[in-house]
């Protein structure tokens, strides 16, 4: 293995044990779970960037996400992305509405996602981010991403209390 080799796959090893090892968050009301969080590494001059993350309503009464704010970006957007043909289509939507026992999996491609837009950096690989999610019951809550570089595999990842 070639020295540029050996720093690639530390730093990969690095970013998947920081990944795997982040704790779940619920928001203050205790019903909202935060699971799977992770942002898509960036090109520099890159104005925009995706983040992802699994929302898991575990109370008895629906909530819904009306904001998310984080200091890496001059604002974060709640977008949906669908297939219409061979379009994909993306437009920003002003909520996600959450049911008792659902559970939302944003990811590339499908669905929904969250835009972080005017980026103040690059997003790079290991970087993590503050975020502050807003819902309509449970109010505020703070978590933190882990930026990716495309190689960890997101559905195998687990996090545990």
């Amino acid at each position: 293995m070639n020295f540029r080799s050996v720093t690639f796959f530390i730093a990969s090893i690095s970013a998947a044990l920081i990944a795997s090892t982040a704790i779940a968050q619920q928001n203050p009301a205790g019903t909202i779970r935060v699971d799977h969080s992770y942002a898509r590494a960036t090109m520099p001059g890159q104005t925009s960037g995706g983040a992802y993350l699994t929302l898991e309503n575990r109370g008895d009464h629906p909530d819904t996400l009306i904001a998310v704010q984080s200091p890496v970006a001059q604002s974060v957007e709640i977008h949906t992305m669908a297939m219409s043909g061979n379009v994909m289509r993306m437009r920003e939507i002003g909520s996600i509405d959450i049911k008792p026992g659902e559970k939302i999996t944003m990811r590339p491609g499908d669905g929904y996602h969250l835009m972080l837009m005017g980026l103040k950096a690059p997003l790079k690989a290991g970087d993590r981010l503050p975020l502050t999610l807003t819902f309509r019951k449970g109010g505020k809550m703070e978590t933190t991403i882990v930026v990716d570089d495309g190689s960890m595999n997101h559905s195998e990842m687990s996090h545990h209390h």
